[in-house]
């Protein structure tokens, strides 16, 4: 993986075709998915403001967004003041090297790592390893996944497209390489397969002197990190490790701890369903580590890559709203059939359609299919505790690929290359705007298109064909609309007749 792309995936058509093949992988997101869309239901439907809720969501994160120069700024000033170092990483580049710099100095060669989308984008581990550091990853998701050399298919649950078989069959088949192994009459019974993983983690936790971690929110106005999980394995790594090192994107920041009131009842109810998560952890600074919990050194790192530039665009930018709940995931009928794979980044699902396009722009053949991967339904939009309007930014995204895909940025101003591809389509509507403009060429083309419509045909030729296979085309009708008012309406032109 290189910058939160999966090296080698195809677009997204010829990824999903195959995962729609795989039976065992449908059954598996189908179960998973319902299971959690129809908790979450029950959950917010216990909340007879969630409706204002989510309007206060979307207003925090749209007003913070709108200043988020002065809140960063307010941010790093409370994070060194509370004992803490702030570091600014423009790209996943630049953040990798801050990490391994950072660990480095510690002596270390072992880190444990908290579950963190941030780090999965930038592709820390492969990182960490090229530089002799091992990270081990404490989800329990998270665990298998990097246990079974695989691909989180989920934001929330990441090994969502494995079942207890085939998970404890990658127990028992590696744990023993990366610490200790799997008991040797293991079973695929959930509470034992996640004994093992405690067991095996453990280990982990009481050895490491350095974690890794994200954030689900960062408080300005007191330089708090905020993590919250179902686990406690997430505690752990925050609490007992010397140095903690935080990579957080630069758009997880909130202006003021009473902001967290209305995000710490939407993001549990629309992610695991639950009323509160079980574990909520905040850190403000450091501690002293002879008298207290906690971590003597900490370090956070923000990380720009590619949202400086999403900012700038008026439409595409309430994708950074996005507090990674993955409701989205859950009712999206694309992503139950095709899986988190197919769209070849840690963002999967309808959110990931709109967020890796603008974080990586859309130059490659993975990142310029994903805004044509959705029905357009707008299930996503309605289940969104921020009010993402993802249909409209996948319309909008379209847009831009069709256009040449790259954007520049002139000051507030976005502004879209010539376009380099999409010449049949182009001309088609150039010749539309030329006879919509022109009503007599107009009414002579509808005319001829009656006359002649029993020779047309029921599919569109040549590349058309993709898109007419699973669609009917409509069929003309014998007499056009401006002949039919003229021979019911008295014989009026068209200039009184269309008043």
């Amino acid at each position: 993986m290189s910058g939160g792309t999966f090296v080698g995936m195809p677009a997204f058509p010829r990824a999903a075709r195959e995962a729609v093949g795989d039976t065992t992988l449908r059954a598996n997101l189908r179960h998973a998915t319902h299971t959690i869309r129809d908790k979450r239901a029950r959950a917010v439907a216990e909340l007879s403001d969630w409706d204002g809720l989510r309007a206060a969501g979307k207003d925090i994160k749209d007003h913070t967004l709108r200043h988020l120069d002065r809140y960063l700024v307010q941010l790093e000033e409370s994070v060194v003041r509370a004992g803490g170092t702030v570091h600014w990483a423009a790209d996943a580049d630049e953040a990798n090297r801050i990490v391994a710099e950072l660990v480095k100095a510690t002596g270390e060669t072992e880190v444990v790592k908290v579950k963190s989308m941030a780090t999965q984008e930038i592709g820390l581990n492969e990182a960490l390893e090229a530089e002799g550091i091992r990270a081990y990853e404490t989800d329990l998701a998270e665990l298998i996944v990097q246990l079974g050399r695989d691909r989180p298919s989920h934001i929330l649950v990441p090994a969502i497209h494995r079942n207890r078989g085939e998970i404890r069959d990658i127990f028992e088949k590696e744990m023993g390489s990366w610490g200790r192994p799997a008991p040797a009459d293991l079973s695929d019974a959930p509470a034992e397969l996640a004994e093992a993983a405690r067991l095996h983690l453990r280990e982990k936790f009481l050895r490491a002197k350095v974690g890794v971690s994200g954030a689900n929110f960062m408080v300005a106005e007191t330089g708090t990190m905020v993590v919250v999980e179902s686990e406690g394995n997430g505690r752990m790594g925050l609490t007992l490790p010397e140095t903690l090192i935080s990579v957080v994107g630069i758009e997880k920041v909130v202006p003021t701890w009473r902001d967290l009131e209305v995000f710490l009842q939407t993001l549990p109810r629309s992610s695991t369903a639950e009323r509160m998560n079980p574990y909520t952890s905040m850190w403000t600074g450091t501690t002293d580590a002879e008298t207290a919990d906690g971590p003597s050194t900490f370090h956070l790192v923000l990380l720009d890559n590619g949202r400086t530039d999403t900012l700038a665009d008026e439409v595409g930018r309430q994708a950074l709203r996005c507090i990674r709940c993955s409701a989205c995931l859950n009712v999206c009928p694309v992503y139950e059939r095709a899986g988190g794979h197919a769209y070849g980044s840690v963002y999967p699902g309808p959110i990931g359609a709109i967020l890796s396009p603008q974080l990586r722009g859309t130059q490659s053949e993975i990142d310029a299919s994903l805004p044509y991967a959705s029905s357009l339904c707008g299930a996503c939009y309605d289940v969104c505790p921020v009010a993402i309007d993802i249909p409209e930014v996948l319309v909008h995204l379209r847009e831009r690929v069709v256009q040449g895909g790259e954007a520049t940025r002139d000051g507030n101003r976005v502004t879209l290359k010539p376009a380099k591809g999409h010449a049949a389509e182009r001309a088609a509507m150039r010749a539309a705007g030329l006879a919509f403009a022109r009503p007599g060429a107009l009414r002579a083309g509808q005319r001829l298109a009656s006359r002649t419509r029993r020779f047309h045909p029921r599919t569109l030729p040549g590349p058309g064909q993709a898109w007419s296979a699973t669609r009917e085309l409509p069929k003309v009708p014998a007499e056009p609309f401006r002949d039919w008012w003229q021979r019911t309406n008295g014989g009026k032109d068209d200039g009184e007749g269309g008043k």
